[in-house]
């Protein structure tokens, strides 16, 4: 008979105690922590108060698994004290490719279009080849949202079909003005679009770096 999940006597591959690890929670938001303890599916970490997430809560472990790319694993929350915090993996680790995760640039246009409603101008905070954080004005949108969005990345232009997730409405305060949202879009582009984003990532990275 097949056995589905994980048994309890499997031992997942986890990143070593003493090592440090990348932490992203719900909000996406990336924190760099440290395994304090690893033994088969749990994890202790310790991490900065500020970064602690809730019990219950979903997160995302990444460690290199060179020169593949990184382990990605999920875990979740099942136990806070402090910044420690006890997690216990849903699955074993994915290895994502290097091209997958990279995400850079920030400040360029984008416009999206939804049916029934006029088109809002927009501007990206950073992208990769399967999502993008952007800020559109003067408009208002809901989680799960089919979206239609034109990306200018420098001379070249994509379209493409996104769903609309982890949406934040921004009122404006002062003066008062129309609605604004945060969100992160996420979609599936062609191979060709997919190169002409991971080469405009690596530009601006290399751009950036050339900075420093």
């Amino acid at each position: 008979m097949p056995i589905s999940g994980i048994a309890m006597t499997t031992t997942l591959l986890l990143p070593d105690a003493g090592s440090y690890v990348e932490m992203t929670a719900s909000d996406e938001q990336a924190t760099r922590v440290r395994v304090v303890h690893a033994e088969g599916r749990g994890l202790t970490l310790s991490a900065p108060l500020v970064a602690v997430p809730d019990v219950g809560e979903t997160v995302t472990l990444r460690w290199s698994a060179a020169p593949r790319g990184r382990y990605a694993l999920p875990c979740a929350v099942t136990a806070v004290d402090e910044n420690r915090l006890e997690v216990e993996a849903h699955a074993e680790p994915l290895v994502e490719q290097q091209r997958h995760y990279v995400r850079g640039g920030g400040g360029e246009q984008v416009i999206m279009h939804r049916t029934g409603f006029p088109s809002a101008n927009g501007w990206i905070r950073d992208i990769s080849e399967h999502s993008m954080r952007a800020h559109f004005e003067g408009t208002n949108v809901r989680d799960e949202e089919n979206l239609r969005l034109r990306i200018e990345l420098g001379s070249e232009i994509l379209e493409v079909r996104a769903i609309a997730t982890r949406v934040e409405a921004l009122p404006q305060q002062v003066p008062p003005g129309p609605m604004s949202v945060e969100l992160v879009a996420i979609f599936e582009p062609n191979e060709a679009q997919a190169r002409v984003i991971r080469r405009y990532v690596m530009r601006q990275q290399l751009l950036s770096r050339s900075r420093a």
